[in-house]
C-alpha cells in the first residue's frame, strides 16, 4: 500500500514510475482470495477506518461501496455470559449506562466520556507526537478498573494491535481511539483488496510488473537487480516492502531500527448453510475468556459485502499471536470454542481456509519514534508502516511523504 500510494502521488505530478512486485497481485498484506465456490476471503480480518486522514486523501469511498460494521461489540465475558455494548466509543455513557451492564463501574463510564471529550478536537498528528507508555499503563494511570480493562479494552484494542497484553504505545492507543470515535469501521463490498486495486487502476498500463522479485538494490538506489538476472537503472528507488525484506534488499545500507519485530495473526474461515448466527446484527464478537483461541469473530456477509454465495454465510475467526498448533489442531480447538459460544450449529460449519500472517503488524513499543528516517540518500527512500506506526494510515502517509520528497 505504501508503494502504491507513493506511485500514485508521483504519477499525479507527471513523473514516470515503475512498480516492481514479487507477488501475483498488488496489495501486499491487503489481499482478498476468491475460492472456487465463490467466497471472497480477506487474508486476515481487516477493516478500513474511514476517518483515517490518509485514506480520505487517497480513496474514492463511493466507488468502493463501503459497508460499515455496526458500532459496538458483543462480548463473551470470563464467566461465559454475553453482553452487548452499543457505540462504546461514539457514545460511551449510553453504551455503559444500564445498571445491569456487567462491564464497567460508574467511574469507568465517566472516564470513557472524559477521554472522548479530551480527544474530540485534537489533530491526529498531535496525538501521535506525544510521549508514550504502554497502553496498559495508560489505562491504569487514567483510572479504569481492571474489570473494564480485561472485559473491554483488552479484547477490543488487543484485537486492533494483535497484542492482548496491551504493550503497544499509548500515543497509538489515543490515535486509534479517536479514529473509531470519529469514523466507522468498513470494508469494500468486494473485499479489502479493492483498496490497492483502486490505486493500481489509476496508474498507466505497464507501470506495475507483477511476479517480479527483486534481489538487491545497489549504488545508493541507482540500480535494481531482479531475481531473474535483469538489472534496471533508476533516477531513484523507493523500497516499499516489509521490514525484513527491506533489510535483505538494502543490507548494510539500511540504518539500524529499534526493532524489525512484527506480530503474527491467524484467521480461520468457516462457511455456514443459511445466514450466520449473529441474527443480522452485523457486529463484532469479542472474547474476554482467558486462554481462548477464538479472540474475535465476525460475520462478513452481514455487512452487505458480497463475500459469500447466495444462501450461505461466512464466519471469520481471529487468533492473535503464537499458538503453536497445526492447522488441523487449531481448527478443531476453534470449533470446540465456537460450539460453546454459538451453539451446536457450529459443528456444521465447513472449514474453508486458514491464513497465518507472520508479518501482520509491526511492533510499536513505548518510546519508539513515531517515524523513522524515510530518505536514506538523495536517490534511495523507504516507506511502509514498519518505519512508522502499525496501520494502513501510516503506510499511505509514508508513501505520500516520500513522493513529496522526490517531487521537491
Amino acid at each position: 500500500m505504501a508503494g502504491l500510494a507513493c506511485a500514485t502521488w508521483l504519477h499525479r505530478a507527471g513523473r514516470p514510475v515503475l512498480v516492481l512486485d514479487a507477488s501475483d497481485a498488488v496489495g501486499g498484506r491487503v489481499r482478498t482470495d476468491i475460492t472456487p465456490d465463490g467466497f471472497r476471503l480477506d487474508r486476515g480480518f481487516q477493516i478500513l477506518l474511514t476517518n483515517y486522514p490518509e485514506a480520505r486523501r487517497m480513496f474514492d469511498y463511493g466507488a468502493l461501496k463501503l459497508k460499515s460494521f455496526r458500532s459496538g461489540a458483543v462480548i463473551q465475558l470470563p464467566d461465559g455470559q454475553e453482553t452487548t455494548l452499543e457505540n462504546p466509543l461514539h457514545a460511551p455513557l449510553m453504551a455503559f449506562a444500564a445498571l445491569a451492564s456487567p462491564i464497567g463501574t460508574v467511574k469507568d463510564k465517566l472516564l470513557l466520556g472524559k477521554l472522548v471529550a479530551q480527544l474530540a478536537g485534537r489533530p491526529p498528528e498531535q496525538l501521535l507526537a506525544q510521549p508514550s507508555i504502554s497502553t496498559l499503563e495508560f489505562l491504569r494511570q487514567y483510572g479504569w478498573s481492571e474489570q473494564i480493562i480485561d472485559c473491554f479494552f483488552r479484547p477490543f484494542f488487543g484485537g486492533v494491535y494483535l497484542d492482548r497484553e496491551l504493550s503497544t504505545a499509548s500515543n497509538f492507543f489515543e490515535f486509534v481511539f479517536q479514529q473509531f470515535m470519529q469514523g466507522s469501521a468498513a470494508v469494500p463490498t468486494l473485499g479489502i483488496q479493492q483498496l490497492p486495486e483502486q490505486l493500481a487502476g489509476r496508474l498507466p498500463a505497464g507501470t506495475i510488473r507483477l511476479n517480479t522479485p527483486v534481489a538487491a538494490v545497489t549504488e545508493g538506489g541507482r540500480r535494481v537487480h531482479l531475481a531473474d538476472g535483469e538489472t534496471l537503472a533508476a533516477a531513484a528507488v523507493v523500497v516499499a516492502t516489509d521490514g525484513p525484506a527491506a533489510a535483505r534488499l538494502l543490507g548494510a545500507g539500511m540504518p539500524a531500527l529499534p526493532t524489525l519485530a512484527a506480530r503474527p495473526t491467524t484467521c480461520t474461515y468457516f462457511a455456514t448453510v443459511g445466514p450466520a448466527p449473529s441474527h443480522g446484527r452485523n457486529i463484532l464478537h469479542l472474547n474476554a475468556l482467558p486462554g481462548a483461541l477464538a479472540h474475535n469473530v465476525s460475520f462478513p456477509a452481514e455487512s452487505g459485502a458480497t463475500v459469500a454465495p447466495a444462501g450461505q454465510g461466512l464466519v471469520s475467526v481471529s487468533t492473535h499471536g503464537e499458538h503453536g498448533l497445526s492447522e488441523e489442531e487449531l481448527t478443531a480447538r476453534l470449533r470446540t470454542e465456537l460450539v460453546a459460544w454459538f451453539g451446536p450449529m457450529a459443528h456444521m460449519w465447513r472449514h474453508l481456509r486458514t491464513y497465518r500472517i507472520e508479518q501482520a503488524l509491526p511492533v510499536y513499543a513505548p518510546g519508539q519514534p513515531v517515524q523513522q528516517e524515510l530518505r536514506l540518500s538523495d536517490t534511495l527512500f523507504r516507506c511502509g508502516d514498519w518505519v512508522s506506526y502499525p496501520s494502513l494510515n501510516a503506510a499511505l502517509g509514508t508513501g505520500r511523504q516520500v513522493a513529496e520528497m522526490l517531487l521537491a
